[in-house]
């Protein structure tokens, strides 16, 4: 391993130089051009200062196909600051480490080779056209990758979706009077009934007001082809067809990645990442679990959203807090991912905070869901999640969307 130093005058010879050496030790063109401006923008304030800088390099290869860490400092013998840590992170091509004399980079790399190559070296010219096309093209795949998203999300959301969009902006009288055909529409966009053996699936649903039968409150269930089950609960900030907007993009989206096989955990952060370009004002909760019907293993991923509670066939029960940030939030995804064993009778509810909440005391509302949820354990499972909601809203000092989903285990 050696290190090589050479001193850089000017601006044009110093990036001739780091695209070079960067082109000796086959970096990707993209790669190379973002390290050519970062040490730019870096030596800019020396070379204007005191119209010099040094470039020091070394290759340590690191295993047998030679490949290794290639490492390239900038010295500054300026009286200039050096960047601080953040600068430095915010640069084209982040450093690596901002010491007291340098800024350093450190990027896989092969080796140079011992002799140059047979023919005439590429000149600056083209290396720099070369680092254009692959910023162009990566560029061109972005692009490629957010139509297909857009049009997907598109495709998905027609319909029905269009519709709702139309009568939002209506009156609230109109609403009322076409109270009915709003209904008719939301049971619509709930999945079919699932029958899937070993499990016993239901819900409920209730709107926040009879002039807005629907709302952000919505869930998804489906078998994957390992035949597990996956559901989806979601809660999207507000009322009325603007928040069902937000939630069928968040429903849509989770369906498609967890049939392309993604990670349960990482679905929310994905989510978030999807919808961004398409819709920066959707906020919502998120809560997925997966259920395998043969064994009882139970997946929960959490976003903000209220924890699913387990009751257990002997009447115990608790809360499952698997923490999280959910769509629209900052950082979202789940911290962890959450796993639990059913046994027969064991009796799992995933609902929305219009349940818990409605006397305005979530902890309070906590703690009489798990009476309410004891009280039903027995009951067939089409009663449960009604006959819950019911309890939970003798009292009603906050109304919100309602919904419990059910999902027992059969004995």
């Amino acid at each position: 391993m050696t290190t090589r130093t050479i001193g850089c005058d000017t601006a044009d010879g110093l990036s001739r130089a780091v695209r070079r050496i960067a082109r000796d030790h086959a970096l990707d063109p993209g790669v190379r051009g973002r390290l050519v401006l970062s040490v730019a923008a870096v030596a800019e304030p020396a070379l204007s200062a005191a119209g010099h800088t040094s470039l020091s390099w070394t290759f340590q290869c690191e295993d047998e196909d030679r490949s290794g860490l290639l490492t390239l400092a900038l010295g500054l013998d300026a009286p200039v600051a050096l960047p601080s840590a953040e600068t430095a992170a915010g640069l084209p091509l982040p450093a690596d480490a901002v010491t007291e004399r340098e800024v350093v980079w450190r990027l896989p790399a092969a080796p140079a080779p011992d002799a140059p190559a047979d023919g005439p070296a590429p000149d600056d010219a083209a290396l720099v056209t070369e680092e254009l096309r692959a910023v162009v093209a990566r560029a061109d795949a972005l692009t490629a990758e957010h139509r297909r998203l857009k049009d997907e999300l598109a495709e998905t959301n027609s319909g029905v979706l269009a519709l709702y969009v139309q009568l939002d902006e209506r009156d609230a009288q109109l609403r009322k009077a076409h109270g009915q055909t709003l209904r008719e529409l939301e049971d619509a966009l709930r999945p079919a009934p699932l029958e899937v053996d070993g499990l016993e699936l239901a819900v409920h649903y209730a709107p926040a007001g009879t002039d807005a039968p629907t709302g952000g409150d919505l869930y998804d269930w489906f078998v994957l082809p390992d035949g597990t089950v996956h559901i989806t609960v979601v809660d999207a900030l507000g009322h009325g067809v603007t928040s069902t907007r937000g939630a069928l993009n968040v429903t849509h989206a989770v369906r498609t990645l967890a049939l392309e096989g993604h990670h349960l955990q990482s679905i929310v952060a994905r989510t978030d990442e999807i919808l961004l370009p398409f819709d920066r004002s959707v906020m919502a909760t998120v809560l997925l679990a997966r259920i395998d019907p043969a064994t009882g293993e139970l997946w929960v991923a959490n976003g903000s959203h209220p924890p699913a509670l387990l009751t257990r066939g002997d009447g115990t029960a608790r809360y499952l807090e698997a923490r999280g940030r959910g769509i629209g939030f900052p950082m979202p995804g789940s911290d962890r991912l959450l796993t639990e064993k059913m046994a027969p009778g064991d009796l799992l509810l995933l609902y929305t905070d219009g349940l818990t909440e409605s006397r305005r005391d979530p902890v309070e509302g906590e703690k009489r869901l798990i009476e309410a949820a004891y009280e039903h354990l027995h009951a067939p499972i089409e009663e449960i999640p009604g006959a819950i909601a019911d309890d939970m809203h003798t009292v009603i000092l906050h109304p919100d969307d309602t919904l419990a989903l059910a999902v027992r285990v059969r004995s």
